[in-house]
């Protein structure tokens, strides 16, 4: 549901009230696929030793409009706070109404953005934890060019943010990424990279053999652990085997209590 947002579909003939349904249907899609997994693993010999919970996704202002403008932060006149939080506001209303175990704030550019969602998680006492999760491109800053730092004290500043972390940025930065957020917050921290090819924003499509292949990707998986990360996972250009890796990785170097 990343990038599902009422006026998205608005825009293509939907009702507000149809729209509003059709987030909420995700969220309802998501807690059925639960049940099924569950189900159909409820005979295993062996308990699960951590919860599955069902995370409500919102992207940012950048990644309704399309135009790669996510991965640059640059919103050109529809780049002020008001804005922002008019934007977001019903949609994490509706996502928030429909119960999702947590709310992850992702792909987040620019600290204007952070700033526009922290006040919404108070304006409307939303109760659900959340995540807020940036993306970089250099390993210093987030993708606008604002300092990692100052928009990871954003996040820190919020009692209804749970973790903060970094996602959709190339694995080679996470290791950096991870020790500048610890430096401002004491939150948990999560990642999850995409596996480092390019976005062509133009063309609208991922440039190939731009990145790294599952094995290589999954050999940082360790590091990251020992750096403090608490979450990791895989984001855009990752595979279900890349996710298996990383499992089979974390059991190994993080293994549950």
């Amino acid at each position: 549901m990343f990038q599902a947002t009422i006026q998205g579909f608005e825009s293509k003939g939907f009702s507000k009230e149809q729209s509003e349904n059709l987030l909420t249907k995700s969220v309802e899609i998501a807690h059925e696929a639960r049940e099924m997994f569950l189900k159909q693993h409820s005979d295993q010999s062996t308990p699960m030793h951590r919860p599955i919970l069902v995370a409500a996704s919102i992207g940012s202002y950048g990644a309704y409009l399309a135009d790669g403008s996510e991965y640059s932060g640059d919103y050109g006149e529809a780049g002020t706070l008001e804005f922002l939080k008019d934007f977001h506001r019903r949609r994490l209303q509706v996502l928030a109404e429909a119960r999702p175990d947590l709310i992850a704030f992702e792909t987040i550019p620019n600290k204007l953005e952070a700033q526009a969602y922290v006040e919404l998680l108070e304006e409307c006492n939303i109760s659900i934890p959340s995540w807020f999760s940036f993306n970089s491109k250099d390993g210093v800053h987030v993708v606008s060019g604002d300092s990692l730092i100052e928009c990871a004290k954003v996040a820190n500043s919020c009692a209804k943010v749970g973790a903060v972390g970094i996602n959709c940025t190339p694995p080679r930065f996470i290791h950096s990424l991870i020790l500048t957020i610890q430096k401002v917050t004491d939150k948990p921290i999560l990642i999850y990279p995409n596996s480092g090819e390019r976005y062509d924003a133009e063309k609208k499509e991922w440039v190939e053999s731009t990145g790294v292949s599952d094995g290589d990707f999954v050999s940082y998986v360790s590091e990251w652990c020992k750096d403090g990360a608490a979450l990791i996972g895989g984001c855009c250009r990752t595979t279900p085997n890349t996710i298996r890796a990383i499992t089979r990785t974390l059991n190994q170097f993080c293994p549950a209590p």
